[in-house]
């Protein structure tokens, strides 16, 4: 609440107010040096704000990290991996971190391997895995505890189009585990399908957080509509630009461009209109905007 973090004179942070609800998928997103990682580094206890704060599961970050740190797993945009470490052996090393001991140890290291679908892997040495092995052994190492709540700063960064399928159906397997899922990540498309809500950040400052419906309806007003009649279209578009809710009618792609005016609540009105003046229908399309597209409108490309 108000997360703020001030390194010198530059403010990373500004006032940071989100809220993500358990069993969300959040996809948190902005430019580089947006905020992103310091927002995480955060909520994982790593990094003190200036001021305000963080709260996980009802425990305040910074005053109640011992509490915090036992329900999150954390997986960094950059980690370290023991690289002469066999890949059981990586994983019993963090069990015996978090005081996980004898056959509860070996089951829950048995138990990670086989939902990261690395139990092939477990006597490959970490070294000899390739980048999206070494993701989801990062990832695996920080279910080992079985924590609520999972931080993750670009897990799929690097990958091959394969090994993001694959880091994409086990965070979708993870949410239906019933985990809590932050995630950053700048391959706007893969947070589209995997997310129910988002986040956008620029310049430390929070400019939309809510559904990614909620995020196209806000901005859904002055998207462009596709029309074709039968018959004279160029008549069509000069009855449509004196429309009041329309702002500009052009002809592209061999259809009419409507660009809505703000009056405009949506584009309901454009099909009884063109049948009262005496036009019959022939397409009528509102391309939905992506995640991209809403990035794109949302950010003005300011970087800290």
């Amino acid at each position: 609440y108000d997360l703020t973090k001030r390194y010198k004179d530059l403010l990373a942070l500004d006032r940071l107010n989100m809220t993500v609800e358990q069993g969300d998928i959040y996809g948190y997103i902005g430019p580089n040096g947006a905020g992103k990682t310091t927002t995480l580094k955060i909520l994982a206890t790593l990094l003190e704000p200036t001021s305000g704060y963080g709260q996980i599961c009802g425990y305040r970050v910074g005053k109640d990290n011992r509490h915090i740190r036992p329900l999150i797993g954390y997986m960094p945009d950059f980690f370290g991996l023991y690289e002469d470490m066999r890949v059981d052996e990586y994983l019993t090393f963090f069990a015996a971190a978090y005081r996980i001991r004898g056959d509860k140890r070996t089951r829950i290291v048995n138990d990670v391997l086989e939902l990261t679908d690395l139990t092939g892997k477990r006597d490959a040495m970490v070294e000899s895995l390739s980048r999206g092995m070494q993701q989801r052994l990062g990832l695996a190492r920080a279910l080992v505890h079985d924590p609520k709540v999972l931080i993750l700063d670009e897990p799929s960064s690097g990958l091959d189009p394969r090994a993001r399928i694959e880091m994409r159906a086990l965070l979708k397997e993870l949410q239906r585990m019933g985990k809590t899922i932050l995630i950053s990540s700048h391959i706007l498309s893969e947070l589209e399908e995997l997310c129910n809500k988002v986040g956008i950040i620029e310049k430390g400052t929070l400019l939309f957080s809510g559904s990614i419906d909620q995020v196209r309806n806000t901005i859904r007003k002055g998207t462009s509509i596709d029309v074709r009649v039968s018959g004279d279209n160029e008549k069509a578009r000069l009855a449509l630009e004196h429309h009041p809710f329309v702002k500009n009618a052009t002809f592209e792609n061999g259809a009419i461009r409507l660009n809505l005016s703000e009056q405009a609540k949506d584009h309901t009105f454009v099909a009884p209109y063109l049948l009262e003046q005496g036009f019959a229908l022939e397409l009528l399309k509102q391309e939905e905007p992506n995640l991209e597209d809403i990035f794109m409108r949302v950010t003005k490309g300011i970087v800290s």
